[in-house]
């Protein structure tokens, strides 16, 4: 009965949310990708905000129930049948009558399984599509046959463009700057490489004393420059999703000073590479929203690049990485080699995690320095009485390994987890 049910209410928001795309007419930014899609889309939100109405999905609203309620409302988050009762009576509502409504949407497509982006391209076709990586070893693929099937599938979104669409892909990844092939209009590309149309350079993490604060960089499109500060994220992924949101900005007739401006109100989403204080005077990097080996590879080099005071460690909480199918040994032993060479102590959560201890160990890393818990709450205790301060940590893991509850245990402000932790609303809790 509740599968029946469903598929009618599958159905249902389709077919709304199509009406009001008819309706209303709005432009549709459309970002998928195997890991950023989220800050991308956070990123773009920023800028195009500066010059349109813009609606801006909250949370992980890019499956088939997800991204038509996107269409239909300014929703963060959906659970039980009575808010999908009354989402559909908005949509109706909408529908019968005009209200005020965004210029622009901004929407994930998320791709778990082939076949996805059809279902959800069949709700609405993007007028921009933004692709952010694919990688060696993306998340999700244990539903795929190799990385190469799933850049076939985020693919399919720069397929879906007409010859007024607008393709923005990132030049750094070889297999998404090979979707510019298929695109029928204009294609502008991003990265650091010199071969992108919107480039990052002198880029930098940026820390005070010891304390990390944020990053700096410069944006160049067509030899002018522009510089971008970001404070209270860490990472070449927020640069990424900042060049990204430039392209898209550029697409949409926007100045690159006027881009620039608009990028300082960027502040991430919650739980990627976010700098947050934590106790005993000591500095978390909370990167706690999801893992994949590229994103985990990416926070590690991070964590290497930020300096600490002498005698001060870097600690590394890692949790599972899930969906990785045949690569989930090979991907988390690279990782705990990577970790051997990057951090003091190294904390792992879960059943996976323990490949990166073997790992870590295997690679030099002393036995005493290593330690593996079962769950994440009862690490961040254990995290909590080994971290002196100063000390750098950096915590991560997949959905599944709730690592946000480690971060509560170590936080220099557990009042303020619900502004400043993912998954703190409905079922999570």
């Amino acid at each position: 009965m509740k599968k029946f049910l469903l598929n009618k209410l599958r159905v249902l928001l389709k077919y709304l949310s199509r009406g009001i795309i008819r309706k209303y007419e709005p432009f549709v930014v459309g970002v998928t990708g195997s890991v950023g899609k989220t800050s991308a889309k956070l990123a773009i939100s920023s800028v195009l905000k500066s010059k349109f109405k813009i609606r801006t999905p909250g949370g992980n609203l890019n499956n088939e129930l997800g991204l038509p309620l996107a269409i239909i409302g300014d929703y963060k988050a959906a659970y039980g049948w009575f808010f999908w009762i009354k989402a559909v009576l908005r949509g109706l509502l909408w529908l019968a009558v005009r209200f005020p409504y965004p210029e622009g949407l901004v929407l994930e497509y998320g791709a778990d399984r082939p076949g996805d982006l059809g279902y959800l391209l069949s709700v609405v076709k993007p007028d921009i599509a933004v692709v952010t990586a694919v990688g060696d070893v993306p998340v999700h693929i244990e539903f795929y046959e190799n990385a190469e099937s799933v850049a076939a599938e985020k693919s399919r979104l720069v397929k879906s463009l007409g010859v007024n669409g607008i393709a923005v892909l990132n030049a750094d990844d070889p297999r998404v700057a090979e979707m510019g092939d298929k695109a029928k209009g204009k294609v502008i590309t991003f990265g650091f490489g010199s071969g992108a149309a919107i480039r990052v350079i002198g880029f930098e993490n940026k820390s005070e004393n010891g304390v990390p604060t944020g990053i700096v960089f410069k944006v160049e499109y067509g030899g002018s420059f522009v510089p971008v500060r970001i404070d209270g994220v860490l990472g070449r992924s927020h640069a990424y999703a900042a060049a990204a949101a430039a392209a898209v900005g550029v697409a949409r007739g926007m100045n690159l000073a006027k881009i620039s401006e608009a990028l300082a109100f960027y502040a991430g989403e919650r739980g990627r590479t976010r700098i947050l204080p934590g106790i005993k005077n000591t500095y978390i990097i909370d990167d706690t929203y999801n893992a994949s080996p590229s994103s985990t590879k990416l926070a590690l080099e991070i964590m290497k690049d930020i300096p600490v005071a002498d005698g001060r460690r870097k600690i590394a909480v890692l949790g599972d990485m899930a969906e990785l199918g045949k690569y989930t040994i090979e991907a988390h032993d690279a990782i705990g080699g990577i970790v051997s060479e990057t951090a003091d102590i190294l904390i792992t959560v879960g059943e996976k995690a323990r490949f990166m201890a073997e790992g870590a160990l295997s690679r030099g890393m002393a036995k005493e320095n290593i330690i593996s818990f079962g769950d994440s709450e009862t690490a961040g205790k254990r995290a909590q009485e080994i971290m002196k301060e100063g000390d750098l940590v950096l915590i991560k893991g997949s959905q599944s390994a709730r690592m946000e509850r480690a971060v509560l245990e170590v936080m220099a402000e557990p009042e303020k987890a619900g502004k400043l932790l993912v998954r703190q609303y409905g079922h999570w809790i």
